[in-house]
């Protein structure tokens, strides 16, 4: 249901991110709803950078009850700030990249090398492209 292998699974049970695991009576362990919606938010803080200190900290928090309430939201609100700096980052990460694609675009639409003349085959094939702007090939 997770995606998680079982190592993945019992290294979050390892780290104290969810209590024991109810076991069938074939010793397996059978995860219920509460459980798996558990593992799968700790799968998005993971994935969006949340250190495993933190997470456990919220997991911690969440035995707490309603009065941790606002020690959670603190949490996930500093982690956000986190998460959107790394967004922005890779925005404008994606946006060079795009900004690159629509380069060489521009050349070889028309035919073009990195000079803006026009292609001779022959050369075209043993020259690395330059980018002028930087002065370096790409």
């Amino acid at each position: 249901m997770t995606g998680l292998t079982q190592d993945t699974l019992r290294w979050y049970e390892r780290e104290g991110m969810f209590p024991r695991i109810a076991r069938g009576t074939d010793r397996r362990r059978s995860y219920d709803h509460d459980d798996v919606a558990r593992i799968m938010l700790l799968v998005k803080l993971r994935r969006t950078g949340m250190s495993v200190t933190n997470m456990q900290k919220f997991v911690l928090l969440l035995q707490g009850g309603a009065e941790t309430h606002p020690e959670r939201m603190l949490l996930l609100r500093e982690h956000r700030i986190t998460v959107l700096a790394k967004l922005a980052q890779v925005q404008g990460d994606l946006d060079a990249v795009d900004a690159k694609i629509s380069y060489y675009e521009g050349l070889l639409d028309p035919g073009l090398d990195c000079t803006g003349s026009p292609l001779d085959d022959s050369e075209s094939r043993h020259q690395a492209p330059t980018d002028h702007s930087q002065g370096a090939p790409l």
